[in-house]
């Protein structure tokens, strides 16, 4: 005997209807199944099916299986992505994006179903992107993306029942890094390099802020912040002091960037990346080789990799460029605008 709880009564006896034959076979065997169905006068009011039937046959079509399924309450996200986490590939846009999605999709149904909140490590814009328009699919799923200030680039999901994820969680936590960068000015990478020499994995770090002669501000899971003070101590040649800082301390304002125009005889990755950063085709189709060429935050390999209009090309020790608007010339050439990151 087993205690399914469904919603409504009509409801339920339309699917038992449906579902129960399914269930069983021919040879005469007597099973109860009692469903309580709760009301607004008696919260445990019951009914009881008996089938004289055989032993459950296990077969059932998938229509049949989630038919149960939803009328059983057995999933709280019934239709969350239309079955299993097999299916979000179908609905994912960038495919190098896939395996991380179905991770995240996995652990918001998880947090969902334990009522409890859940947190994703910092994730790239395009993961970001992709796992947002899946998960706002989900039922019985609340979400909130946080990377520390307005404009960050990467940023964490925390994901919850409505009921577990009542307010903003604190899950993101700022640090200074300060030292007397006047003589030795010190790139975004400088930072990123030190900091993940101290043995922190890149997930676990969101943007970093550079502040000039002052030195950066970077964002970090909580749970590293004690271990980042203590442990970072040098950035390139020069010494440094890290120190928590509030969220509201955080200075930033929005990159400055520089708009171009290149007439371009294809949308090659090498030839469009080597206008954008203002270097040769040949030492782009080299920097694309050696794993250097990241576009939407994934590494190219191929210099013939056709780019389009919102993609992000990232060139080590070069910079970021954004493709902008692409246009036909008369000639059946392409206009790119193209959107340099200083």
């Amino acid at each position: 005997m087993c205690a399914l709880r469904v919603p409504a009564m009509a409801a339920t006896q339309s699917i038992l209807r449906r579902v129960v034959p399914s269930f069983v076979s021919t040879r005469p065997t007597t099973h109860v199944l009692r469903v309580i169905l709760p009301t607004p006068l008696q919260p445990s009011a019951e009914i009881s099916l008996q089938a004289t039937s055989a032993k459950v046959n296990a077969r059932l079509t998938s229509a049949e299986l989630n038919c149960a399924r939803q009328a059983f309450g057995i999933c709280s996200l019934p239709q969350a992505i239309k079955g299993d986490a097999d299916v979000v590939p179908k609905g994912v846009g960038d495919k190098n994006t896939i395996e991380d999605v179905k991770r995240i999709v996995e652990l918001a149904k998880r947090a969902s179903l334990r009522r409890e909140v859940l947190h994703t490590d910092f994730l790239t814009p395009p993961v970001l992107k992709e796992s947002m328009l899946v998960l706002e699919r989900l039922a019985d799923l609340k979400i909130v993306a946080q990377g520390g200030y307005p404009e960050a680039e990467r940023c964490r999901l925390s994901l919850g029942h409505p009921d577990a994820l009542t307010s903003d969680p604190d899950n993101v936590a700022a640090l200074s890094i300060s030292g007397n960068f006047s003589f030795q000015p010190c790139s975004h990478g400088d930072f990123l390099g030190a900091i993940l020499g101290t043995g922190i994995t890149r997930n676990k770090l969101g943007d970093i802020l550079l502040q000039g002669e002052k030195g950066a501000q970077v964002l970090v899971v909580p749970e590293l912040s004690d271990f980042l003070v203590s442990a970072l101590d040098k950035v390139g040649n020069v010494s440094v002091t890290c120190k928590k800082i509030p969220l509201l301390a955080l200075e930033y304002e929005p990159p400055r960037t520089k708009s171009l125009k290149a007439i371009e005889a294809s949308l090659r990755l090498d030839a469009v990346a080597s206008a954008g950063f203002k270097v040769s085709r040949t030492k782009m189709a080299s920097l694309i080789s050696n794993g250097d060429v990241r576009v939407n935050w994934s590494t190219v390999a191929k210099s013939n990799t056709t780019i389009k209009t919102g993609d992000m090309i990232s060139v080590s020790r070069e910079g970021r460029l954004k493709i902008g608007e692409i246009s036909s010339t008369r000639k059946g050439k392409f206009a790119v605008e193209l959107i340099r990151y200083l």
